[in-house]
């Protein structure tokens, strides 16, 4: 297949870098961002990252680089210009939840709230198995007030209570149906629960599903870790075949 072939998604934490003890604290190598910009141009823009942050997080990160970026499993979505969705407005009863989460887990060590506006996730890869329990168990009790509007996501030390309607698979979709995405087969490299969901439908729709690091998954394809991810994406950039089902088998 040609290069203009395929659109490629690529979650973040624990895909392209590694995942760090806070969320504040990954490290993105400096070669990263401008061999992205070189692969999305070999793509003809059909290149977009599909995180659970916030889009501006993804541009401090990724900077001077932009890139198209379904932000929040999909509440905010930038494709080839101003971001659309996230306002936390639209969001009263989760940011009434956010306060009851902060306040229900302020005395347990090691335990943080990434407050993302119209998502909040708790982290506890810095705590104790007795904070871990205790944290789980307040994000599931807000989770469980807000209601059927919202879901508790589950993740690697980490659960987030995000809009119900918000999945990476429905914003892979969404970008399928635009232009320079349409018509296009898509690759989509994740590492976590999120991604596995995430995996079923593009792999439904004719895709290709790689999944980064050990355990069980859906996935097609696997790669070892982020390393090997940006080896492979840096391959690319640099003119290597696009050829991702000769990737070894999951």
């Amino acid at each position: 297949m040609t290069d203009t072939a395929y659109a490629l998604f690529l979650d973040f934490d624990g895909t392209l870098v590694e995942i760090a003890p806070r969320p504040d604290g990954v490290v993105v190598p400096p070669a990263l961002p401008p061999a992205l910009a070189r692969l999305r141009t070999r793509l003809g823009g059909a290149l977009a990252l599909v995180t659970g942050r916030p889009i501006a997080t993804i541009d401090g990160f990724l900077t001077p680089e932009r890139f198209d970026v379904a932000g929040l499993h999909g509440v905010e979505m930038r494709r080839g210009g101003p971001v659309t969705g996230g306002d936390p407005a639209e969001h009263p009863a989760l940011r009434a939840g956010v306060a009851t989460l902060q306040r229900a887990v302020a005395d347990l060590d090691g335990v943080l709230i990434e407050d993302k506006g119209c998502s909040v996730a708790v982290h506890w890869r810095l705590a104790g198995e007795a904070e871990a329990r205790q944290a789980q168990s307040a994000a599931a009790s807000v989770a469980g007030i807000l209601g059927e509007a919202y879901r508790l996501q589950q993740g690697k030390a980490v659960a987030e209570i995000l809009p119900a309607s918000a999945t990476k698979g429905h914003a892979i979709r969404a970008f399928l149906r635009e232009a320079p995405y349409a018509g296009r087969r898509a690759i989509f490299i994740g590492d976590d629960l999120t991604d596995e969901k995430a995996f079923v439908p593009v792999d439904e729709d004719g895709g290709i599903t790689i999944r980064v690091g050990p355990g069980e998954t859906v996935a097609r394809h696997r790669l070892a870790d982020p390393a090997a991810v940006r080896a492979l994406l840096m391959g690319w950039a640099e003119g290597g075949t696009i050829d991702p089902e000769s990737l070894p088998a999951a």
